[in-house]
């Protein structure tokens, strides 16, 4: 299987295996891609999210791909999301938010791009890693998850997602969303429409 075609100057990568090789390319155009600090995080969230696959017998290999893709676009400017946004058919309603909605809604459209990166789970894991949804994936759960309990992570509640997402990753996902929600009601900031769509599907079905 080739996740990955030919676009512009990067080759089409074959992962079958997905060999360390393809996986130290992969790396290399996300790297340049990020500041060092946001590079070590994306490599938190990989190590997290192979955990995860592994608990739960899920492809190793498209958890290392969606987690190292995940954060892709998070240092793109305000100027590249819009222009996307106002251009390749998007919902014009995203330009009333900002980049921790857009890094991953928007942010899947460059990962397929500029990566190749055409498989529907992985992309649709990267689109919803910040808002999560009412309907995820296996793969879509683990990058929501591993994203908020990362070694580098550290912040009230975080061990605690960490023992859930090792015993029940629906609890995890549970767990994540309402502090998430929480801590957004507590700064009387916007929430994003799919976020309260979120807590409502998996918070309150578990109460």
């Amino acid at each position: 299987i080739s996740i990955f075609r030919k676009w512009g100057c990067i080759a089409m990568i074959k992962l079958n295996p997905y060999t360390e090789e393809a996986r130290l390319l992969l790396v290399q155009q996300v790297q340049m891609q990020m500041s060092e600090a946001r590079f070590e995080h994306v490599l938190g969230v990989e190590q997290s999210a192979i955990a995860l696959a592994k608990r739960y017998g899920y492809s190793v290999e498209k958890a290392s791909i969606a987690a190292l893709t995940h954060d892709y676009a998070k240092e793109r400017s305000a100027d590249e999301f819009r222009f996307i946004i106002e251009n390749k058919g998007f919902d014009l309603n995203l330009l009333r938010w900002g980049n921790a909605i857009w890094h991953g809604l928007v942010g899947a459209y460059f990962v397929e791009h500029e990566l190749g990166i055409t498989d529907h789970d992985i992309l649709e894991a990267i689109r919803l890693h910040t808002t999560g949804a009412p309907q995820m994936s296996l793969l879509s759960k683990i990058i929501y998850v591993a994203d908020y309990i990362e070694p580098g992570r550290d912040f009230p509640g975080v061990e605690e997602a960490r023992r859930l997402a090792v015993l029940d990753l629906d609890q995890a996902v549970a767990f994540e969303t309402k502090q998430t929600l929480q801590y957004l009601i507590g700064k009387n900031v916007p929430i994003y429409p799919k976020t309260i769509e979120t807590y409502n599907q998996w918070v309150a079905k578990h109460s």
